[in-house]
């Protein structure tokens, strides 16, 4: 079975680092299905991954993406025929940069009417967002949140489950666009990262109060940081390594990565009664299909009911792959950016 897909051919530069391509897709397991995509997002991870910072990405060449919308054209076992013409949201385990994607029939959930664009911001982000904020540890009534990235794709849905659940959200952004887009959703208190030390402008914000909960989406420095700002009884969830793209040294950056982050013992962590939470939502995927779906399941809930508004950040055409990967990677966008195939 054949398919046209854009093939991550090299590291670097996204003018460079893709090919449009004919490849071959394997037979159907009884446990898959087969999608003729209609549109894919496009998350950080696939930056990282064409800068080689992503650990997890498939050896070159190789199809990056985790989610699409599509039509089912075919399955692989009899039972689920009837599935053949639905339209479907779809996790991938990569894979997503093609017109025909293979994926889990437990990694599917209908979507009959909804935009493309509005169901990609409901993806990989909004997934990640339930699942840290819902699923392994809930938010509560009036803690005090700090959440980097806001104005992202799992930062704009943060704020808004943050406020939800009835918490004070500090929404840390990169312009002053993104602060009126993170207290439009919501958000309680705004800091421009630009142009102010975060660390000093929260201390001055709690008056004496510690942090609560921090979403961080950024490692390096901001470790260290947050470790400071947050108190008793609180969390850190740790689900991407932003800073470490600005690093130009290779190993090197990567060890500076890491020394900025800090060494943590798990006895002080006890002492000072303090979570730090890892977030690898492919790691789930991986091994806890049942949980991907549940969290799936329920931010389309949200959004159905009205509670959860999701940001487009852009929208592409296909052969426009490495402007939208460049428009991702700069720091400018904001919400959820989705390419359509023609």
């Amino acid at each position: 079975m054949k398919t046209d897909a854009i093939v991550l051919s090299k590291i670097g530069l996204a003018s460079s680092a893709f090919l449009f391509k004919e490849i071959s897709l394997p037979e159907l397991k009884q446990d898959e299905l087969l999608i003729k995509s209609e549109a894919f997002g496009l998350n950080y991870a696939d930056v990282m991954a064409r800068r080689g910072r992503y650990k997890e990405a498939p050896p070159l060449p190789c199809v990056i993406g985790y989610e699409l919308v599509g039509k089912i054209i075919e399955v692989g076992n009899k039972e689920d025929q009837h599935l053949i013409g639905q339209r479907v949201l779809a996790f991938t385990r990569f894979g997503a940069y093609a017109k025909l994607v293979i994926t889990k029939l437990n990694a599917i959930i209908p979507l009959p009417n909804a935009k493309a664009e509005i169901a990609m911001a409901l993806s990989t982000q909004a997934v990640t967002a339930y699942y840290m904020s819902d699923y392994i540890s809930t938010i509560r009534k009036n803690d005090i949140v700090l959440i980097h990235a806001a104005a992202g794709g799992v930062g704009s849905i943060l704020i808004q489950l943050a406020k939800l659940a009835g918490a004070t959200v500090i929404a840390k952004v990169s312009s002053t666009e993104k602060e009126n887009l993170a207290k439009n959703l919501g958000a309680d208190y705004t800091i421009n990262y630009v142009e102010k030390d975060y660390e000093k402008e929260i201390e001055l914000l709690l008056k004496g109060k510690r942090l609560d909960i921090s979403f961080n989406a950024v490692g390096g420095s901001t470790i260290k940081k947050d470790m400071r700002l947050l108190g008793s009884g609180s969390r850190l969830f740790l689900f991407g390594g932003a800073e470490l793209l600005k690093g130009r040294w290779g190993i090197f950056s990567t060890l500076n990565f890491l020394q900025k982050m800090g060494f943590i013992l798990p006895i002080a962590l006890m002492m000072r009664s303090k979570s730090i939470l890892g977030i690898n939502m492919l790691k789930i995927a991986d091994n806890k299909p049942l949980v991907i779906e549940e969290c799936m399941k329920a931010v389309m809930a949200l959004y159905e009911s009205g509670q959860l508004i999701p940001q487009v950040g852009g929208i592409y055409k296909a052969v426009h792959i490495a402007e939208a990967h460049d428009y991702l990677e700069s720091g400018r966008s904001s919400g959820k950016i989705t390419v359509f195939w023609p």
